[in-house]
């Protein structure tokens, strides 16, 4: 069952990235430095008493300048009443009712999910007074909250939790089906993928409703394995949110990567590698999900001097942290490359899931510092204990003398000693340093 979402609304400046920083429990800005991976990202999982969703913050999604401020505001609502289960919608105390809350609260109450309105910048009893004048909305009980104080956003979540679809619905389809997501930008032949993968396959079993959504799952079955296609290409709501294709995209991708094993990272052969293939490719390696690169319409190519091996290269050059995806040139059209492309997201999905024992990573890591030591001002990296607790990315912990001497290009070295002795090809893997208790330097015979 995958996580549900909860989507953040509302006008510039009422705290809407305060408020997501605080539900997902740390600072998300910023966090990498690496070309093409979103800096802004735009969703992360919370948990709140047991219970985990996706949040959304609809502020990160920087529409187009010249559309007029209420409407920038009213496309975002739009956007949440499509991928979103359950709508904070947040208002600002110190500015009371605008009109634009007004026009976001006249589309809101048209969705059929629920909307939580949370007042921000509650700091005492005068403004949580004033905050009844947001009854006057008309969506139903308010929330009073502040997102940098936290008053008042246990409430609140408490109320999301309660709005939320029920947990633990079963899947229509085996446990162990490979579930692919189709993303990319618009354009690039995503639906042409899926319907050149299932009209190829004989085995097509059926299609499944999406969870809540209007998009249809398929599964099918490739050489006795289950195999579920998730499709992100559909666009089927009118009105404002048709302006804004490109954002819509993106949180369907999301939503997608949320629920899928392998994201298919689509891209158009003709347009080359576009800022739009790096942001869903950095969402897919955020997340941690496998990959598989799908260069589509490669037809379009005969003829222009450009060859499988240097659009690859480019590939590379150009979205270095996917470097462990698999690159499939297709034509979706002629229905060339796509068995090849379920061939290596089946493979993907299986190194994915594949974890090695601690005896073995434990050589490996060891080897790996002993060929090529760590040293930063005079202080030696020492690793005493390896162990891979976890997979779906495959995740290795360091028990060490002092983390801080980790450098993210040792970390990438380490990695890539991992995939000497094991290629885990289509799966990013994850490397944390913790600091070595004495029983973790035992276990090394330190």
């Amino acid at each position: 069952m995958p996580n549900p979402v909860v989507a953040i609304v509302g006008r510039p400046n009422v705290g809407k990235s305060t408020l997501f920083n605080r539900l997902v429990g740390k600072r998300i800005a910023i966090v990498v430095d690496t070309p093409g991976i979103t800096r802004d990202r735009i969703y992360a999982t919370a948990q709140w008493i047991g219970r985990e969703f996706v949040i959304i913050d609809t502020g990160g999604l920087t529409l187009n300048e010249k559309d007029p401020l209420t409407q920038q505001v009213q496309i975002q609502a739009e956007i949440a009443m499509a991928e979103a289960d359950v709508i904070i919608f947040l208002l600002d105390v110190t500015e009371g009712v605008m009109s634009a809350d007004i026009e976001v609260a006249d589309v809101l109450r048209r969705a059929r999910k629920p909307v939580i309105p949370a007042v921000n910048k509650v700091e005492n009893a005068r403004q949580e007074r004033e905050a009844v004048e947001f009854y006057s909305l008309g969506l139903g009980e308010i929330y009073p909250i502040s997102s940098t104080q936290g008053f008042g956003v246990a409430e609140m979540l408490d109320k999301v939790i309660e709005s939320l679809p029920p947990a633990g619905a079963e899947e229509a389809y085996p446990e162990d089906a490979v579930k692919i997501a189709i993303v990319g930008r618009p354009n690039v032949g995503k639906s042409s993928i899926l319907n050149a993968i299932v009209e190829e396959e004989r085995a097509i079993v059926s299609e499944i409703p999406g969870t809540t959504r209007d998009a249809v799952d398929t599964y099918f079955e490739h050489e006795g394995q289950g195999v579920v296609l998730i499709d992100t290409a559909g666009i089927r709501r009118a009105g404002k949110i048709q302006r804004s294709v490109e954002y819509y995209s993106v949180l369907r991708a999301v939503r997608a990567i949320e629920r899928a094993d392998v994201a298919f990272i689509v891209m158009d052969a003709a347009d080359g590698i576009a800022d739009g293939d790096k942001r869903v490719g950095g969402l897919a390696h955020e997340a941690g999900r496998a990959s598989v690169i799908v260069v589509n319409k490669w037809d379009l190519m005969k003829g222009r001097g450009v060859t499988m091996r240097r659009f690859a290269q480019s590939v590379r050059n150009e979205v270095p942290f996917l470097d462990y995806a698999p690159i499939a040139f297709a034509s979706a059209k002629n229905r060339k490359g796509v068995r090849e492309a379920v061939e290596s997201a089946i493979l993907a999905a299986q190194n994915h899931a594949l974890r090695l024992p601690t005896g073995e990573i434990n050589r490996v890591i060891q080897d790996a510092v002993d060929s090529h030591p760590l040293t930063h001002k005079g202080k030696q990296f020492k690793v005493y204990y390896s162990t891979m607790p976890a997979v779906k990315p495959p995740t290795v912990v360091l028990f060490v003398n002092d983390p801080s001497l980790l450098h993210f290009s040792y970390e990438r070295y380490l990695g890539n000693q991992i995939r000497k002795h094991q290629s885990y090809e289509g799966t990013p893997i994850r490397i944390y340093a913790r600091k070595a208790e004495s029983k973790d330097r035992r276990a090394q015979g330190a």
